[in-house]
């Protein structure tokens, strides 16, 4: 068969704005001054001059001591691994196949199972590994929190897990929705935001623009921000109270969903042991109305479903949905609401 794979890319543990945050604890308070300059505009703030970072920190020969500390030999070579990481952050489905050496090659369907299989078991387990503990409590206390009104929105692809994990909380506890495509309703909820509010946002490369100004208008109004994303970071990260960071290995051009859904998993299963009873009752209050209204039907060995809150064929049917509307705002609407800017893009997800 055709063999349109990218090549097995080891993903980065994370990018360098990432680093300098593990190294803050040993860090001299002088080079913890260039630190936070460098991540108060990062990654912009890297291609500035010596002079202008020493500046802006108040400092002058730590900035060289602070590259140095980073791993680099010096200040062209930090620049340059920015580049590649930037390259790496605007990567779309199209360059990723256009830089694939091996297009023309065939494997067989076993030797792209075994490839397959290594790759989104490495992808996961990295992933599981480096999610920050805290992160996950803190994304699981808010998600818990009964007293929140928790909201979720995802991008063209990353639309369907923001679905499936507001599916799901919505048969554990209330007060969830999706922010809705169209411009007035979605207006009017973000309008209303206030401090009760927690945003749960989907956003992998190529980044797209509204949803770093919905994290703004959340943290504006005193809302909390959650943010899924990959390995680079979302720009709505700097705005995000809990970020959870995924790996997006593939093989294939398209980046992978599978390690984010291993984090939805875990998220999950995290709010169900924190509400505890609390779920319980709710999911059981769920099916008795599902029954009531004849989503269910019971049998003499119990209770089955007839039709379920997560089932793939709803699910196709969304995707399907999903698309064909996706299609249609790119053509009537995002130009004009400037998701999408001609070039370095918009994000593959």
């Amino acid at each position: 068969m055709q063999h349109t794979m990218r090549k097995d890319i080891t993903m980065a543990s994370g990018t360098i704005a990432d680093d300098i945050r593990l190294k803050m604890g040993i860090l001299s308070p002088a080079e913890r001054k260039v630190a936070r300059v460098l991540l108060a505009a990062y990654p912009s703030s890297g291609f500035e001059t010596i002079a202008t970072l020493a500046e802006r920190a108040a400092v002058a020969p730590t900035v060289l001591r602070f590259i140095n500390r980073l791993g680099y030999k010096g200040f062209p070579d930090f620049q340059a691994a920015l580049r590649t990481e930037l390259d790496d952050r605007n990567a779309s489905p199209l360059s990723l196949y256009e830089a694939t050496d091996d297009a023309g090659t065939t494997d067989s369907a076993a030797a792209l199972m075994a490839r397959s299989s290594q790759l989104f078991t490495t992808a996961v387990t990295q992933t599981l590994a480096e999610t920050p503990p805290h992160d996950l409590e803190n994304a699981i206390a808010m998600l818990s929190d009964r007293k929140k009104r928790l909201t979720l929105v995802g991008g063209r692809f990353t639309n369907l897990l923001a679905q499936y994990l507001g599916l799901h909380l919505m048969q554990l506890r209330d007060d969830v929705r999706f922010l809705p495509d169209r411009d007035v309703e979605r207006t009017a909820i973000l309008a209303a935001l206030t401090r009760r509010d927690a945003i749960v946002i989907f956003d992998y490369r190529r980044y797209e623009h509204d949803k770093l100004a919905i994290a703004k208008l959340t943290q504006e109004n005193g809302g909390k921000v959650i943010v899924f994303t990959d390995t680079w970071l979302s720009p709505t990260a700097s705005h995000a109270d809990v970020v959870l960071p995924s790996q997006v290995t593939a093989p294939s051009p398209y980046d992978s969903l599978v390690p984010t859904l291993a984090v939805i998993e875990t998220v999950v299963a995290g709010i169900i042991t924190t509400l505890g009873g609390e779920a319980h009752q709710h999911m059981k209050h769920s099916e008795d109305t599902a029954h009531r209204i004849g989503l269910v039907r019971s049998h003499r060995n119990g209770t089955h479903r007839a039709r379920a809150g997560v089932d793939e064929v709803s699910l196709l049917h969304f995707a399907i949905q999903t698309r064909r509307e996706s299609t249609q705002r790119t053509a009537c609407s995002l130009h004009h609401l400037g998701k999408f800017r001609k070039p370095r893009g918009s994000s593959p997800v």
